[in-house]
């Protein structure tokens, strides 16, 4: 039987990254598609409580079950798995992307396309998210398709750890071929945020975000080196945030305990 893979993505069920997704799934296995109805970029695991989310079938994949749904990525996973798919067969994988932009280092934290990955390893299932380092409107997206195919195939056949998502970078399309693929550590960086204070025709005052990525991180193995030298990066990611490490601290050191 077919593997039964489960596509989502944070840039909406039109954009051209979830196409070049769905075309190399289609020679994996069995897909279905649960993606918002609209741009959901920088939403990080939010969910949506206290509003409505409507769900939808969308007919524009030829020979694919799509949905669009008005929430988040984490939202479009957790409808796919206990609605559109409650009575029938649970996804063997659930790939989300491919991202149109990084999501390197610390932008995994925002990141609407690792969360919708993150969610089904929260669920039990093997995730990658995709991403493309380019953030020009015409992206060429051709160059992941090879990577896509290999690293998810590997996934399907090797599994992965508990509680674990992929999170998978790929560089820009350049004059060179890709050189590999690189099993990283996240790097050490950030955005140093801006703000813009801007007034409306109304004279109310508002603000745009803006800012600069910066790299402090000197090392080799890390994913934004990767990215710079033409590799594709793959960093193992999971939710569970606890700091083990300074529990013996903390609790060494403290005396309100």
């Amino acid at each position: 039987m077919k593997p039964l893979i489960l596509v989502s993505n944070d840039d909406g069920i039109t954009s051209k990254g979830i196409r070049t997704l769905i075309n190399v799934m289609k020679s994996i296995g069995d897909v279905i598609v649960v993606a918002p109805d609209g741009p959901q970029s920088g939403m990080g695991h939010a969910i949506t409580v206290g509003d409505t989310l409507r769900l939808e079938e969308n007919f524009i994949f030829e020979d694919v079950k799509a949905y669009e749904c008005s929430g988040t990525p984490a939202d479009c996973v957790k409808m796919a798995r206990h609605f559109v798919l409650k009575d029938g067969r649970q996804p063997d994988v659930v790939v989300s992307g491919v991202n149109h932009g990084s999501n390197t280092s610390i932008s995994v934290l925002y990141s609407g396309t690792m969360s919708a990955a993150i969610e089904g390893a929260i669920e039990g299932t093997p995730a990658i998210g995709f991403s493309l380092c380019d953030f020009s409107h015409d992206a060429d997206f051709s160059h992941t398709e090879e990577y896509i195919r290999k690293i998810t195939l590997q996934v399907l056949d090797k599994g992965l750890p508990k509680g674990i998502a992929l999170n998978v970078n790929f560089p820009p399309k350049r004059n060179e071929a890709i050189k590999g693929i690189r099993l990283c550590r996240q790097a050490n960086a950030k955005w140093i945020e801006e703000f813009d204070q801007r007034f409306d025709p109304n004279g109310r005052r508002y603000f745009w975000m803006a800012g600069n990525f910066v790299n402090f991180d000197k090392g080799e193995d890390n994913d934004e080196w990767a990215i710079a030298n033409n590799y594709v990066s793959i960093v193992p990611c999971q939710f569970d945030l606890t700091a083990h490490q300074a529990l013996p601290v903390l609790n060494e050191l403290w005396d309100i305990l």
